[in-house]
């Protein structure tokens, strides 16, 4: 049932890491595409058009985008080691902190990225390529 899985992403990405954490928990076999973000692949593009970013799930011939929409689509598609609690208030607490934590992280990239072009555009220093990331 898992066969045909791939995951495009970058190992810099948290967002991709939620996605491996849940293919690991459920025991899916997979395979890991790495993308490099600075020359994006033909194939993520047509993967993901929309966005054009990591992560992508391709589920034989079935792309799936979004971290959070991966880890729900892994969950039902995989149904051996729940990820979320049975009961309904459990699941919404644990929706609660991932949301909260989600929050910061992107907090943090922005703070990254503004602070990286800050110091590029007033120092004339070179690019640091591999902080420049879409997550």
């Amino acid at each position: 049932m898992a066969e045909g899985v791939k995951l495009f992403g970058a190992l810099l990405s948290p967002f991709v890491y939620r996605v491996i954490w849940a293919l690991k928990l459920k025991a899916t076999p997979y395979e890991f595409i790495e993308e490099d973000l600075t020359n994006k692949s033909p194939l993520l593009l047509k993967y993901n058009p929309v966005h054009k970013k990591i992560p992508v799930l391709l589920h034989g011939d079935k792309p799936v985008c979004e971290s959070m929409i991966i880890v729900e689509y892994i969950d039902e598609m995989w149904p051996q080691n729940p990820l979320l609690p049975n009961d309904p208030y459990e699941r919404a607490l644990a929706r609660f902190w991932v949301k909260f934590a989600e929050d910061k992280v992107q907090r943090a990239d922005i703070i990254i990225h503004f602070m990286i072009h800050t110091i590029y555009y007033k120092t004339g220093l070179v690019k640091l390529n591999f902080l420049w990331y879409s997550i």
